[in-house]
């Protein structure tokens, strides 16, 4: 079973650039689709990003297409997800979450990390 582990969240001012990780505690084979997720608080858990492992072709959401980038180190089990000029709104905890596959989705996820919380003043 694989476990998922978020790190990398903080307090920052909007604009700036943040680096969130998520290392997995088996491996991530290509067989594996990656994902962001993100939960502001009073809403619903949001689709962020996604990457494939057998093609490396990622999936983003609409807020966030142009300033975030998904990426994965398989020899590391790991997926990084670099987020640029934040903004207040995207103050959230953000999720890792892992799912078998081969395309990059926003759906059918089943392994979830604990989250890291993001927050983003003005």
């Amino acid at each position: 079973q694989v476990q998922l582990v978020e790190s990398g969240g903080g307090l920052v001012q909007a604009g700036v650039s943040l680096r969130l990780s998520c290392v997995a505690s088996g491996r991530i084979s290509n067989t594996y689709v990656m994902g962001w997720f993100r939960q502001a608080p009073g809403k619903e858990r949001d689709f962020v990003a996604a990457i494939s492992g057998y093609d490396g072709m990622t999936l983003y959401a609409d807020s966030v297409k142009g300033r975030f980038t998904i990426s994965r180190d398989n020899a590391k089990n790991t997926v990084f997800l670099l987020m640029n000029s934040l903004k207040p709104e995207d103050t959230a905890v953000y999720y890792c979450a892992a799912r078998r596959g081969v395309s990059a989705t926003s759906r059918g996820y089943d392994l979830w990390g604990q989250g890291t919380q993001v927050t983003v003043s003005s």
